[in-house]
């Protein structure tokens, strides 16, 4: 078994202004929270039994989102940081407040990324090499700022911290594996990234491991441009073949909520979702946006390729507009 923790606290200042009204994994996919894909991913593939999220930012959306504090069946534990701490600082101050089990590797999941890749190489890859820390990668994706050497299954260097002997070509997934040892090099109550932690292993000349994932979707939503893009990829997916370990809702991909109000004479076209209490007025037509729980697109509105956010009104003519 592994403790789960996923990474909540950022500012999301990329996709502002929409994280100003949600915490980035609140942002709706669909009509479902960003961070319940970690969930489910982590319980269909990891066995995960219980979760651990850091707030920092608009954390009183996250009881909102969980009020029973839980998901599944499995509890959240939120960890508030009422200053933020980064990758690093945040999983030591999982260890000095006793949230971590001395016999569980942590598996840290970045809480902006949408992804169905497999797991079960890399947890296995790590239980068998006795490393302290394993990084799962991508050859094909995102900034390739890795080098990893296939042979031997070990990172080498990382944003060239050390020359240029070995090739950068792949990228870090946001998804790794730590041991309490790992844990125990992070200074307390510091704010820190977690890179800094690992460059200092592989400058001891220690091993880092990594797997190469490949296979499924991976997309970091930390942008707007992301965020949209990945609902036109979902309804346009004939095969409809995220998340490949199996959705536990098979309705998630049912975008209009059932309690959303449009207007019979109203028009939405592409790769839109509308959320609950959400209202589309008469004549208005939508295409390939997003109207959040309580949104509201006016009468004769226009709109195309925008989000309209909880409590909003969306009047006139907008393209590629956050309302």
């Amino acid at each position: 078994m592994f403790d789960c923790f996923i990474l909540g606290a950022g500012l999301g200042t990329r996709l502002r202004p929409l994280t100003d009204v949600l915490p980035k994994p609140l942002v709706p996919v669909g009509l479902k929270p960003l961070v319940t894909f970690a969930f489910d991913h982590l319980i269909a593939e990891a066995g995960a039994d219980g979760f651990l999220v850091n707030t920092h930012h608009l954390p009183a959306a996250w009881p909102v989102a969980f009020p029973t504090g839980e998901y599944r069946g499995r509890p959240v534990r939120l960890v508030h940081e009422p200053e933020i701490l980064e990758t690093g600082g945040g999983i030591r101050n999982l260890r000095d407040l006793g949230l971590l089990r001395e016999d569980r590797t942590l598996l840290v999941y970045n809480g902006d990324i949408f992804t169905d890749l497999p797991l079960a190489p890399a947890l296995s890859a790590h239980r068998a090499s006795g490393r302290a820390v394993t990084m799962i990668l991508r050859s094909h994706e995102g900034p390739r700022h890795i080098a990893f050497d296939a042979p031997t299954g070990r990172v080498r260097d990382i944003r060239s911290r050390f020359g240029e002997a070995f090739p950068h070509e792949h990228a870090f997934t946001g998804i790794y594996l730590v041991e309490p040892s790992f844990v125990a090099r992070i200074p307390a109550s510091t704010k820190l990234s977690v890179i800094p932690v690992i460059v200092e292993i592989l400058r001891e000349g220690g091993e880092v491991g990594g797997v190469v994932a490949d296979e499924g979707m991976w997309r970091d939503l930390g942008s707007r441009k992301e965020y949209l893009a990945v609902h036109r990829e979902l309804a346009d997916d004939p095969s409809r073949a995220f998340p490949r370990y199996g959705a536990p809702d098979p309705g998630w991909r049912d975008w209009i909520h059932p309690a959303a109000e449009i207007a019979p004479d109203a028009a939405l076209r592409g790769s839109c979702a509308v959320g609950a209490g959400a209202r589309v007025g008469a004549g208005a037509v939508v295409e390939s946006s997003l109207v959040w729980t309580d949104g509201e697109v006016a009468a004769g509105a226009r709109l195309a390729q925008c989000v309209v956010r909880t409590g909003s009104v969306a009047e006139g003519d907008l393209r590629g507009k956050d309302v």
